[in-house]
């Protein structure tokens, strides 16, 4: 494809980007805005677009998303596996911080390891697969709550900084810290977790990993197809 029309076809996902869950409609001079494109391209490629199902073009003149993106989503989610690309985010993870990563989901009452990379160093800490802890301890416990909408200032706290540690909670030699991973419509997939022995992992140590774990589970996020906030314009807040 030459570089034109790698560029149009960038450009016509780009109208499909302005898109927000808040919006059933947009005008033509929304989506020019939003895009930052002349009115004259907006229209040329909202009618390709319209062409093939992409965006539907109302009677007031305003556009809506059309059924081709809901077509592609349901077939996205009919093949979707997490082992297809959650453990290779994961390695990635345990080589750069070198410590244990785990992906926990909520099983009612419940955190199981849905799954696990281990620390590529001798002393590690000992998570496998399937092992199932309670929701109460732990810090992806603690996230898993928080995010499922439990009240509190405990988690109040958790979901303002969209991480948890503890420290010797499950185990008096371990420590951990954890973040949540969104799906679509910010549904809640599970708790993305850093863990390993306390005398690695002590309070500094798991505040400066948190910038790398937000980073892992907004790539993972991104894949689920959910929204992970802008700590950029957010300064993150690591103290109480």
């Amino acid at each position: 494809m030459s570089s034109e029309g790698v560029a149009s076809v960038e450009r016509a996902l780009t109208i499909l980007d302005v898109f927000t869950d808040r919006d059933k409609s947009l005008t033509l001079t929304e989506i020019s805005k939003r895009a930052g494109f002349y009115k004259s391209t907006t229209l040329r490629l909202a009618e390709s677009l319209e062409k093939f199902g992409y965006l539907r073009r109302l009677d007031d003149g305003a556009y809506r998303l059309g059924p081709k993106p809901l077509y592609l989503g349901s077939l996205y989610q009919k093949h979707f596996s997490t082992s297809d690309f959650v453990p290779q985010v994961m390695r990635r993870m345990s080589e750069e911080l070198r410590e244990g990563i785990s992906f926990f989901v909520r099983d009612e009452d419940r955190r199981v390891c849905l799954h696990r990379v281990d620390s590529p160093r001798a002393i590690r800490d000992a998570i496998h697969e399937g092992d199932a802890f309670p929701l109460t301890t732990g810090a992806s416990g603690h996230v898993l709550l928080a995010f499922s909408g439990l009240s509190g200032s405990k988690y109040d706290q958790i979901r303002d900084r969209y991480y948890s540690m503890s420290l010797g909670e499950r185990d008096p030699e371990t420590a951990a810290v954890s973040c949540p991973v969104f799906a679509v419509q910010q549904r809640l997939v599970g708790a993305l977790s850093v863990s390993g022995p306390r005398y690695r992992l002590d309070e500094k140590a798991l505040e400066e990993i948190v910038p790398m774990l937000h980073k892992y589970a907004a790539e993972l996020t991104h894949l689920f197809g959910g929204t992970w906030p802008d700590f950029s314009r957010q300064p993150l807040r690591t103290h109480a």
